[in-house]
């Protein structure tokens, strides 16, 4: 049984699978949740391929059943929980006028909801590793819309924006029980999600899921008195 473990949702392909692997390499037993569930299995068999020891769960993280499943899943697994990783997301780009409210609430309900009930559920398990290390570690994926909003993507950037304020606050309240929480801010990178700008954006200009999945290999090697709050990625482009 690893001596480590973590939660990776949003894990089948991607920043999520990056982690993984990052993860998996740096010795954590791994409980993996994704929607789809042949997409999942697809990374489940590429991350045992590597040897790691990998819980899988196929869950909707806009539902609190299934997210409550996934907590349970791991806590049966592996009894213990030192580093989560938030990285489901969901962006539906429009214009408010045209904004659908079922849209609206998947936004809301997966980008930011799911957060506050993954910190909720694993609050017990989080707790207990900081107290054991004082290094117990959590992921928000925010994103640079949520630094500064952008037109027609205005629903995700608030959503982004939103994880970074839920960031700071748990910082507040869980840092010295030794739980440090990091809001992880990318400009594109190359996934499905980027997919709407490669006409005007290269592949090649694009940030790589493995540079946000080195910046966890950083966190979990600062000393315990070190806490990140957040990390903005940007790509060469945008500083020229």
């Amino acid at each position: 049984m690893p001596n480590r473990a973590a939660i990776i949702t949003g894990a089948s392909s991607g920043i999520g699978l990056a982690i993984a692997h990052l993860l998996g390499e740096e010795g954590h037993g791994l409980t993996v949740a994704a929607r789809r569930p042949e997409k999942l299995s697809g990374a489940v068999e590429e991350l045992r391929g590597k040897g790691y020891d990998v819980e899988e769960v196929a869950a909707n993280m806009a539902d609190e059943e299934e997210i409550k499943r996934v907590v349970a899943a791991h806590r049966d697994r592996y009894g213990r929980l030192d580093v989560l990783v938030n990285n489901a997301g969901v962006g539906i780009g429009a214009p408010i006028a045209d904004a659908q409210t079922k849209r609206i609430d998947l936004q809301l309900d997966v980008n930011l909801r799911a957060i506050v009930l993954f910190y909720r559920e694993c609050a017990d398990m989080l707790r207990a590793a900081g107290a054991e290390h004082r290094n117990a570690l959590v992921v928000n994926l925010a994103s640079i819309a949520g630094k500064q909003g952008q037109a027609w993507l205005s629903v995700y950037s608030a959503t982004k924006a939103g994880v970074i304020g839920w960031t700071q606050a748990m910082n507040k309240e869980l840092t010295a029980e030794g739980i440090k929480s990091v809001a992880l801010c990318p400009g594109f990178v190359d996934t499905p999600m980027a997919d709407f700008v490669r006409e005007h954006i290269p592949t090649e200009d694009m940030i790589r899921p493995e540079d946000i999945a080195e910046s966890v290999r950083f966190l979990l090697r600062v000393s315990p008195a070190c806490v990140i709050p957040e990390i903005v990625f940007q790509r060469l482009q945008e500083n020229l």
